[in-house]
């Protein structure tokens, strides 16, 4: 009995990944298995980054609010003690929206737990 080969699988399989390496530099975007090993990276630089993300927005938010905190004469770390002392609970996203975009607020906020 002569071998079985669902050829139709393996292309709709092959098809898909050359379909996601559009794009892609060189042989990377049309040889099957040099865009495979390029798709596979590319999946994990995009899970380790999503949350490497996560990180670099913190530190950014926490920089905006040290800056901000130190206009008015105070330091990051006295300013998020003082916060929680008085049970004002806004996360560091919002505080950094409030001193970028509305320095009043974040004055006011500052001025509240003193």
């Amino acid at each position: 009995m002569p071998r079985s080969v669902n050829s139709v699988a393996s292309r709709r399989r092959r098809k898909k990944i050359l379909k996601q390496t559009k794009g892609y530099f060189g042989a990377r975007s049309n040889v099957f298995t040099v865009a495979k090993n390029a798709l596979e990276k590319a999946w994990q630089y995009a899970y380790r980054d999503r949350r490497n993300k996560k990180r670099a927005f913190r530190r950014l938010w926490i920089t905006r609010i040290n800056a901000a905190a130190r206009m008015e004469g105070m330091s990051y770390s006295v300013f998020m003690h003082k916060l929680k002392e008085n049970n004002i609970d806004l996360n560091r996203k919002v505080l950094a929206d409030l001193a970028m975009n509305h320095p009043e607020s974040f004055k006011s906020i500052v001025n509240k737990v003193k």
